[in-house]
């Protein structure tokens, strides 16, 4: 049996945001477990058990992102980071270590800069914000004639996609295809993966000065975890953010891509649960 089987999907009104979320483990300090761009909290299902042996942990679909709502808005990391606020409020969570993978990390990241009073430890997993570079695909997903073609998925464009984000193409069965396919295609989520990215980034790279200038602010203990070999994010991302941000501790896993948490699970969530003990 799946896991996730013995996980409910339960809802909560975040603002107007019929918002989907996942909570497994009953004591431990509260960790929210925020995905990246087009991503939802199935992808989390090689990680949560696991760190639930320890916390409580939370996983939700971001506004605009697998079951929940997805109005038309610009999806900022600003305005996902105030998403993430209103859910902390609207679940009774006073305060949370907060992990981010990709455009989630960009959420924590600003999270952790506009309320670092909410915030207990922060976690980065091939974080999106923390430089101009980024994947040559994902630049061009913003331009207004080939974004077009982004806003109608095929299985075979999943695919490649899912393969950019591994070390190790192999790993991306059928299973995972059709998954991904079937988020991507729900009413409005293409829109939305879009309007994520090119709220951003554009076709030179990120918009990234707001964050990476005062990344010296960020008080929360944080810890960097990247792929040696993500085509995502460079890891000179991780290596310079490393030494700007003041409590830093970077882990960088060999041979391994964008989704180390789904490539290298059991390191990382050693990882994890040993920067949080």
């Amino acid at each position: 049996m799946d896991r996730t089987e013995q996980l409910q999907d339960q809802y909560a009104k975040v603002g107007a945001v019929n918002t989907r979320y996942w909570q497994a483990g009953g004591s431990g300090n509260p960790v929210i477990l925020l995905h990246g761009g087009g991503g939802y909290i199935e992808l989390w299902k090689h990680n949560i058990f696991e760190l639930a042996t320890h916390h409580r942990v939370y996983a939700f679909d971001m506004v605009g992102a697998g079951r929940s709502d997805k109005p038309d808005a610009d999806y900022t990391f600003d305005s996902m980071a105030h998403f993430t606020r209103d859910f902390m409020k609207a679940l009774d969570i006073p305060k949370a270590s907060l992990l981010g993978t990709s455009a989630g990390g960009g959420v924590a990241l600003t999270f952790a800069l506009n309320f670092p009073e909410l915030i207990d430890r922060l976690i980065l997993v091939g974080s999106a914000g923390l430089g101009k570079d980024i994947n040559f695909l994902l630049r061009i997903s913003t331009l207004p004639g080939l974004g077009k073609l982004f806003s109608s998925p095929s299985k075979s464009g999943v695919a490649m996609l899912c393969k950019q984000a591994v070390y190790d193409s192999n790993l991306i069965t059928d299973e995972i295809v059709e998954e991904f396919y079937q988020m991507a295609t729900l009413p409005g989520a293409a829109e939305a993966t879009l309007s994520v990215g090119r709220s951003n980034f554009n076709i030179w790279g990120q918009f990234h000065q707001s964050i990476t200038e005062r990344l010296g602010t960020i008080v929360a203990p944080t810890l960097i975890v990247w792929g040696r070999q993500d085509p995502m994010v460079p890891v000179t991302h991780a290596q310079n953010a490393a030494k700007l941000i003041p409590n830093a501790r970077l882990e960088i896993i060999e041979e391994c891509g964008h989704w180390s948490s789904i490539e290298h699970p059991q390191k990382f969530n050693q990882l994890v649960l040993g920067f949080l003990s």
